[in-house]
């Protein structure tokens, strides 16, 4: 099998570099062929892997394929494990990856870098698989910054935009900051446990749990807490956690197949596997539990908020986003992390399928995307109308979808967590599925309900995108339907295996596991619970509100217009990062320039010593007249001084 484990990394890798490298010599329909293969390859094969390791039961593979370096002891490898949890990660990135691939034919029919696109889609699918197959620190980190990169490449894409241009290097830059305090976190175990080994590592955690670090002098901290800090810093940065989530909104300027693979598969998916596999680190520690669990609340929440004043389709679906992910942070903080990765796993396809479907929206307008422009397309877009209404449905966890099983078994977690900060994140989440009832069907009604805003041109030309458009939205509304209905083997079951590791200090999923009496049961038991009710209340508010009586939300704008402003300048982050940070890392650029570059070494080393021997040389040049006699007097006047220097003083 471990011929098949390259195969599953490297076909995409293939068909990126011939996508790439001869785009020109393949042409077009050259280039989307051999990445759909390559990424159609890994999840045939991972399908395999499936059937090998979960339906056939044989056990975990731990393997290195290649040594790299060996220094001080510190192996450093590109190894792979494959157990349980890899597998449902191989299997949802390569399955969301391939049907992006097969919409990017009709989303990039025309645009001049398709070629390049597909080489970049493919390359990214590639640097995800190589972080979920790890089996040591050193390959996370390379899968990690790689999918940074081609992020960097792909919200980019469209480089002549100046607004791309930003939005690119924002994200690389905020990542950055994430990806420092990361690598402190390998540094730190590389420096304690001697080994990047991920099994070593776990093996050895548990004897380390009384260690501590002095950070400052005179002042002992948890080295288990300090370690997984540290990771989740790289978590906050890469799944886009309250501060570090201000590049994933404007990654929207990259292309929309992008958006829905950034979104839903690969990039902000990498914090919370990362996270999930480093459980049996993160157990030991209650502090670094409660610090993920509040910062996943506080996105969960607040995030929420701003999708209900964006009007741009793509951003609000961008800022659902960054909630959902607040969810998952929050089960992670809850020690429910068979919980987090189902909702993942969930998530992955309600929310490709809602950013694919919100791309045919944008191809049926001709690229406007501003939703109050838009309403009554449900009448010339039927499959992506109905498409669209099970992954909002699947978003608000409506009872008997995807999103309702893994949403509320997390909601149902933090409950009964007995940390410091459960309270806080059960009222966050509880509230946030109002929130995202109401602006996932403010969206929705705006768009194909109300009356029709736009001309009469677009509408003469409204129509139903090509097959290989809705296609992938078929395929992608099925999982986001029935994915759910697996939630006792990989949430109550023993799915994972021992690839999550669940301390005995914190039982939660244990005790909801002896409340769980089926799928069907869960159903009939989330029709009486809030969450369900609040859902129904955000859903039936903005029913009201956008379709009834429009102008209350003109009335609710103007009489809370200074919560309307905070919203739409959200809460300050991006005002406050460009003044403080920006700002500040310009003026010191400038104190610097002018300090350092144009008082130091131009001013005095360059120009300054320049104008010395200018000087020096202009001094010099009045003594050498030419003429025997200035030299013979010049001579004379030297040995009067010499005389008179060793009279006086010899």
């Amino acid at each position: 099998m471990e011929n098949v484990y390259l195969a599953i990394a490297l076909a995409p890798l293939v068909g990126a570099i011939l996508a790439g490298l001869f785009g020109r010599l393949i042409g077009r329909s050259g280039a989307h062929w051999v990445t759909i293969l390559g990424v159609g390859l890994s999840f045939l094969l991972s399908l395999l892997v499936f059937k090998h390791h979960v339906i056939d039961g044989a056990g975990a593979f731990n393997g290195t394929v290649y040594t790299w370096m060996v220094s001080d002891g510190i192996r450093m490898e590109v190894g792979f494990l494959i157990d349980r949890l890899t597998i449902l990660m191989m299997m949802v990135v390569s399955f969301v990856s391939l049907m992006v691939h097969i919409y990017t034919i009709g989303y990039m029919h025309d645009d001049p870098g398709y070629q390049r696109f597909f080489s970049y889609i493919a390359l990214f699918t590639f640097s995800m698989l190589m972080l979920v197959m790890s089996n040591n620190f050193l390959q996370l980190f390379f899968g990690w910054e790689a999918v940074g990169l081609v992020s960097y490449l792909l919200i980019g894409f469209w480089y002549k935009r100046p607004s791309a241009i930003y939005a690119n290097l924002k994200a690389f830059l905020v990542n950055r900051v994430g990806d420092f305090g990361f690598l402190l976190g390998i540094a730190a175990v590389a420096m304690y446990f001697d080994t990047l080994d991920y099994a070593d590592v776990f093996a050895a955690a548990p004897s380390m749990v009384d260690a501590t670090i002095e950070i400052f002098q005179g002042s002992p901290w948890s080295l288990m807490t300090v370690v997984c800090i540290l990771l989740f810093i790289g978590a906050m940065g890469k799944s886009a956690q309250v501060p570090l989530h201000v590049w994933l909104p404007d990654s929207m300027e990259g292309p929309t197949p992008i958006s829905a693979l950034i979104h839903a598969a690969t990039m902000v998916t990498a914090g919370i596997f990362m996270v999930a596999r480093m459980s049996p680190l993160f157990e030991l520690s209650d502090t670094a539990l409660n610090v993920v669990m509040v910062i996943g609340a506080i996105t969960a929440l607040f995030m929420g908020f701003l999708g209900v004043v964006q009007n741009d389709i793509k951003r609000v679906i961008a800022y659902s986003t960054l909630s959902q992910l607040g969810y998952m942070t929050v089960a992670l903080g809850a020690s429910a992390y068979s919980a987090a990765i189902f909702h993942l796993m969930t998530h992955a396809f309600f929310k490709a399928l809602l950013f694919l479907a919100a791309g045919s929206v944008i191809i049926a307008m001709h690229h406007e995307q501003d939703i109050r422009r838009m309403g009554g397309l449900k009448k010339y877009m039927p499959v992506t109308y109905w498409t669209s209404l099970v992954g909002s449905l699947a978003l608000i966890g409506f009872p008997g979808l995807a999103g309702f099983f893994s949403k509320d078994t997390i909601i149902e977690a933090v409950h009964a967590s007995s940390l410091a900060a459960s309270g806080f994140a059960y009222f966050a989440v509880l509230s946030g599925v109002f929130v995202t009832a109401l602006y996932s069907f403010r969206m929705f009604f705006l768009v194909f309900h109300t009356e029709e805003r736009f001309d009469e041109h677009t509408r003469s030309h409204l129509h139903e995108p090509p097959a290989v458009v809705t296609v992938p939205l078929i395929l992608l509304a099925i999982p986001s339907v029935v994915a759910g209905y697996w939630i006792d083997p990989v949430v109550f079951g023993d799915y994972f295996g021992g690839a999550i590791f669940f301390s005995d200090a914190h039982p939660v999923m244990e005790e909801l596991t002896h409340e769980f009496h089926g799928a069907w049961s869960f159903v009939l038991h989330g029709l009486t619970g809030p969450a369900f009710w609040f859902a129904m209340a955000g859903l039936f508010t903005a029913w009201y509100v956008y379709t009834r009586q429009p102008d209350l939300a003109n009335q609710a704008r103007n009489r809370f217009a200074w919560l309307y402003r905070v919203l739409v300048d959200k809460y300050g982050f991006d005002r406050f990062n460009e003044v403080v940070f920006a700002g500040g890392a310009r003026g010191v650029g400038w104190l610097l320039w002018k300090a350092g570059d144009v008082v130091l070494i131009d001013g005095l080393l360059v120009n300054g010593s320049a104008r010395v021997v200018g000087w020096t040389a202009a001094v010099a040049r009045h003594l050498q007249s030419g003429y025997l006699y200035h030299y013979a007097f010049g001579m004379i006047l030297g040995l009067l001084a010499f005389l008179s220097w060793f009279i006086w003083w010899g």
